[in-house]
């Protein structure tokens, strides 16, 4: 427990520099949003993993829904003039969210919400293909990592949903260093924290790039990416 619950400082930590930075060179509010989406997933994580009330584990579930259909807004308004507002979108996703949401609470069974998120997921995916491929194909670098890391936490969150019993059986016949590498739940919170982190990253390069600024990926300490985004009132 103590290890899904620390691991979600991926989620946390990442996206208050971001939404710093972001703030700090003046670009749109929905990339805010998206720091901060991504920063809700890990506080409720993180209060579902010290706790494992039910309240909490909506706290952590829900903002996922949440928080992905920000991305997915920030996504496909890339190559929109600068901050125009796409209602039919936003009422679209508010739509799919509140859907989510009252169907959930109500129906709880969580691979309902594994479906409506991977479903969000697979837009995603869609397009940062599309982008990559035919927009700005020297983007694949970091669109291709982040995609990497997020599928692949995606993919080990539900094979720990599925065997859960199992893999805790396994850890308890295995020396607990050996077993820690089994927990396949925390490593889903350290790599789609990451991924999701690298996507928004990813999103808005793009952005920047069509509005015509100087986006610039630089890596805090040599290991750590940031984005840096020359102020258009210096160009």
């Amino acid at each position: 427990m103590v290890g899904n619950t620390v691991s979600n400082l991926f989620f946390i930590l990442p996206p208050i520099y971001g939404a710093i930075q972001s703030y700090k060179d003046g670009l749109e509010k929905r990339y805010l949003a998206a720091y901060m989406g991504l920063m809700a997933v890990g506080l409720g994580s993180w209060c579902f993993h010290m706790t494992l009330k039910y309240e909490m584990q909506l706290l952590d579930e829900l903002p996922m829904i949440y928080g992905c259909c920000t991305f997915v807004y920030c996504l496909y308004e890339c190559f929109k003039y600068k901050n125009t507002v796409n209602y039919p979108l936003l009422f679209l996703l508010g739509t799919y969210s509140i859907g989510v949401t009252t169907v959930y609470l109500n129906w709880k069974q969580p691979v309902f919400h594994q479906v409506m998120y991977g479903t969000l997921v697979l837009i995603l995916v869609l397009r940062s293909v599309y982008i990559v491929m035919w927009v700005y194909p020297w983007l694949r670098g970091l669109g291709y990592t982040s995609l990497t890391l997020f599928l692949t936490g995606f993919f080990l969150w539900n094979v720990d949903n599925i065997f859960c019993d199992r893999l805790r059986g396994l850890r308890n016949q295995l020396p607990p260093v050996v077993g820690a590498v089994t927990q396949f739940h925390a490593w889903w919170h350290v790599l789609t924290g990451l991924g999701s982190y690298l996507h928004i990253l990813f999103s808005l390069y793009s952005r920047t790039l069509y509005l015509k600024y100087r986006p610039k990926v630089k890596f805090l300490l040599g290991i750590w990416p940031v984005l840096l985004v020359e102020s258009p009132k210096k160009q």
